[in-house]
C-alpha cells in the first residue's frame, strides 16, 4: 500500500494497470475502494495506469481535524504529490463530486499536468447544492451511524458494502473537509480560456446539475453527459451507464495526445 507524505499529511494510493496514467479522485464520505465496487477499476486497467488516490480526511490516507488542513490548495497538491511519487509528469483525471471540485482547483493551480478533465456530479465554482453543509455537519456531529441510518431512511437499505465503507469514515474530518472554504473562486472565469479535452457528466435530478452543464457550455469543446433520473449519490454508483461515456472521451483524448508528440 502506497503512502506519500505530504506536508505532514500521509496520502494514501493504489496503482493498478498499465498505460497512461490516469488519476481518479473520489467524492466526500468516499474512499479509493468506491472505483473497485463501481466497475471503474475493472474497466480502466486494461488501459490506463490507474492512481486512485485516498482523498486526505479519507480511506487510509491522514486525516486531520482541523478545517485548514483541506484548504483547496493542499487537496490539489496531494494529488501532485502522489504523482511525483510515482514519476508521473502529466495524467488525465477523473473526479467525481468532491474529486471533481479538486479538478476544478487543478484547473486553477495545475493545469500544466493534465492532459484532460472528467469531472462528475460537480459545477466550476458552486456552493454544495446537493446537501446543505450545515445540514451535513449537524448529522455527521451525531456520528457514522447515525449518518448511514439517515441515509437508508431515505434511500432505502444499501448494499453492504457500501455500508462498511461509510461507517470506516472518521466524522470528525468529514467536518473539517465540510467547513474548509470551497477554493474554487475565479475558476469559472478560466473556463472560456481552456484548450484541453474536458468531459462533465451529471445525474438530472442533482442539485449540482445547472452548474455541471453551465460549466460544460463555458468550455470550448467540452463533452457534457447527462444521466437521466438519477441523483447525485446514484450518478456516482451508476459505473454501467457512465463507463462507456468516459471510455470513449478517454480514448479520444489519449489519441490526441499522442498525435501531438
Amino acid at each position: 500500500m502506497p503512502y506519500v507524505d505530504n506536508s505532514g499529511v500521509d496520502i494514501h494510493y493504489h496503482v493498478e494497470g498499465n498505460g497512461p496514467p490516469l488519476v481518479v479522485q473520489h467524492g466526500l464520505t468516499g474512499s479509493l475502494k468506491n472505483w473497485y465496487a463501481y466497475g471503474f477499476v475493472e474497466e480502466f486497467q486494461k488501459d490506463y495506469r490507474l492512481i486512485l488516490v485516498d482523498a486526505r480526511g479519507h480511506g487510509r490516507s491522514g486525516k486531520p481535524h482541523d478545517p485548514k488542513e483541506y484548504d483547496l490548495k493542499l487537496r490539489v497538491s496531494d494529488i501532485l504529490a502522489v504523482m511525483d511519487d510515482q514519476g508521473v509528469d502529466k495524467a488525465h483525471y477523473l473526479g467525481y463530486s468532491m474529486g471533481g471540485r479538486i479538478g476544478f482547483g487543478i484547473v486553477k493551480h495545475a493545469l500544466d499536468r493534465f492532459h484532460s478533465f472528467v469531472i462528475g456530479g460537480m459545477g466550476a465554482d458552486v456552493a454544495n447544492t446537493d446537501v446543505p453543509p450545515a445540514s451535513r455537519i449537524e448529522l455527521l456531529g451525531k456520528g457514522m451511524d447515525a449518518y448511514v441510518a439517515d441515509a437508508e431512511a431515505k434511500e432505502g437499505p444499501m448494499e453492504s458494502g457500501r455500508r462498511e465503507r461509510l461507517l470506516d469514515n472518521d466524522p470528525e474530518a468529514l467536518i473539517a473537509a465540510t467547513t474548509a472554504p470551497i477554493g474554487t473562486d475565479g475558476v469559472e472565469a478560466l473556463l472560456p480560456g481552456l484548450n484541453i479535452p474536458f468531459m462533465l457528466y451529471c445525474g438530472d435530478v442533482d442539485g449540482f446539475f445547472r452548474a455541471s452543464k453551465g460549466a460544460s457550455e463555458a468550455i470550448p469543446g467540452a463533452v457534457f453527459v447527462p444521466l437521466p433520473g438519477l441523483d447525485h449519490g446514484q450518478a456516482s454508483r451508476d459505473g454501467t451507464l457512465v463507463l462507456p461515456h468516459i471510455s470513449k472521451f478517454l480514448k479520444e483524448a489519449t489519441s490526441k495526445v499522442g498525435a501531438e508528440r
